[in-house]
């Protein structure tokens, strides 16, 4: 095991709409709940965090944003198609939020960072 929890985000049908309708070349993408659902990202989280429903949530206020343009930018790299607002409102409309308290490497491997990111972008 390690001293990480798992945040899964799970998209919400507004966010699903969003993608389909922001397509920048004018046709639908067609995407459904399950096809988006399918291969998640996951964020390693302090294990803390998982300590109860209200600690996530807490976390999850903290870093909404931060997880909102990481989502949103994996769809659209361009700014002027993301919404106007990335708030907490938006976040809990579009998200449903898993957390997983028990982590088990089951690789030898050493766990290695495929790109430099800001530390600093999410708590």
């Amino acid at each position: 095991m390690i001293n990480r929890a798992a945040l899964i985000l799970r998209y919400k049908q507004p966010a699903v709409d969003w993608i389909n309708e922001s397509d920048p070349y004018g046709g639908s993408l067609g995407l459904e709940l399950a096809n988006v659902n399918q291969d998640r990202s996951v964020y390693l989280v302090p294990d803390d965090v998982a300590d109860d429903d209200e600690t996530v949530r807490s976390w999850v206020v903290l870093n909404h944003r931060a997880l909102l343009e990481n989502e949103l930018g994996d769809w659209y790299t361009d700014e002027s198609l993301l919404p106007q607002e990335l708030n907490l409102e938006l976040f809990d409309a579009w998200f449903e939020v898993e957390c997983h308290s028990v982590i088990i490497d089951t690789s030898e491997e050493p766990i290695v960072e495929e790109f430099d990111e800001d530390p600093d972008e999410i708590h």
